[in-house]
């Protein structure tokens, strides 16, 4: 992490980056994203993304979701400013048991993780600037097998145990 914040700032040294501990609890979690414009998700498991999820629901900060596994990768945005959007547990209900998939064991395809990364920066700028249309309500879907980029419309659950008392 501190390699990356070095990184950055001989690109611009202008920018402030605070390198955040890689593991943190739910209370500091929530602070984190209580302070954030915007969240990106580039986690690896599931209960992290539902924790994630919540924060971002609770404090209503858009959340950039993006996964990549083997060939397929995934990216969303779940903005809950909106009064109707759906949120990561709309998709991916945490009372389902979790898919226990990880890129270690299963791998992925390395330029996918760039694809995907670049779609989030992308979805994150145009949040933070508010320019143009975000993937709110929708899941992009690539297969990097094929290079067929998909989409799909996402509807919010009512009953969802996360995000529909906010």
């Amino acid at each position: 992490m501190e390699s990356a914040r070095e990184g950055m700032l001989r690109i611009n040294p202008g920018v402030q980056v605070e390198v955040i501990a890689a593991r943190v609890g739910d209370a500091e979690l929530d602070q984190l994203v209580a302070q954030a414009d915007v969240v990106l998700d580039c986690c690896d498991n599931f209960a992290t993304r539902q924790a994630v999820n919540r924060a971002c629901v609770h404090h209503r900060v858009p959340l950039v979701s993006g996964a990549a596994l083997r060939f397929d990768g995934q990216i969303s945005v779940f903005d809950r400013r909106q009064d109707n959007a759906p949120c990561y547990a709309c998709l991916f209900p945490p009372s389902e048991p979790a898919p226990e998939v990880a890129c270690a064991t299963m791998g992925v395809f390395a330029p996918l993780v760039g694809m995907v990364g670049t779609v989030q920066a992308a979805e994150a700028l145009k949040l933070l600037t508010g320019v143009g249309q975000s993937l709110a309500g929708r899941l992009l879907m690539v297969d990097a097998m094929t290079m067929e980029w998909t989409t799909m419309q996402l509807a919010r659950t009512p009953d969802c145990p996360v995000c529909s008392g906010h």
